[in-house]
């Protein structure tokens, strides 16, 4: 099956309500219309032809010390596992840093869980984008619900306001 990829301005009824108010400002973002049920990464890869490498997760990490916790989103391609407990610790200035528990998540982001993205989350939130995922011409990423996916260029995501680049894979 293949994608049929739109401006995401187009179609923002494919998109998270935070994802939608973010889109008109971020450069060159295409969305297009998947299963819902294929919306995790292995199956979506599989089943719409796209390679694992051109497909980036977005990782959302609550970072905490001293009685308080942050919240980060990490971009890493599908391939790679992202180093939450040694890089993403130190960089976030954290004592703990784990994966978000999804209701965290999902209520905080406004976004469905499998679909979570860098664009549209709270602005006080850092995003770190993998080296790789940054160097890239064109990843996959979520689109804030499992019922699509959008294009965007490594660059585009290293742009966003609260973007930095760093190694996060272990």
């Amino acid at each position: 099956m293949t994608l049929h990829w739109v401006p995401a301005t187009d179609r923002t009824d494919l998109l998270a309500d935070p994802v939608a108010l973010a889109v008109p400002h971020i450069e060159v973002v295409e969305v297009a219309e998947i299963d819902p049920d294929l919306a995790d990464t292995a199956a979506f890869c599989e089943r719409y032809g796209i390679a694992l490498d051109e497909s980036a997760n977005c990782v959302v990490v609550a970072a905490k010390r001293g009685g308080e916790t942050r919240y980060a989103a990490c971009m890493v391609l599908a391939t790679m596992r992202i180093d939450v407990n040694g890089v993403v610790r130190r960089h976030l200035d954290a004592r703990k840093a784990s994966f978000a528990p999804m209701s965290d998540a999902v209520e905080l982001t406004g976004m469905e869980y499998g679909g979570i993205t860098p664009l549209g989350l709270p602005d006080d939130w850092p995003v770190l984008v993998d080296t790789h995922v940054a160097e890239h011409p064109r990843v996959v990423i979520g689109s804030g619900v499992r019922r699509s996916k959008l294009a965007v260029s490594g660059a585009t995501l290293a742009g966003l306001k609260s973007a930095e680049v760093l190694p996060l894979a272990g």
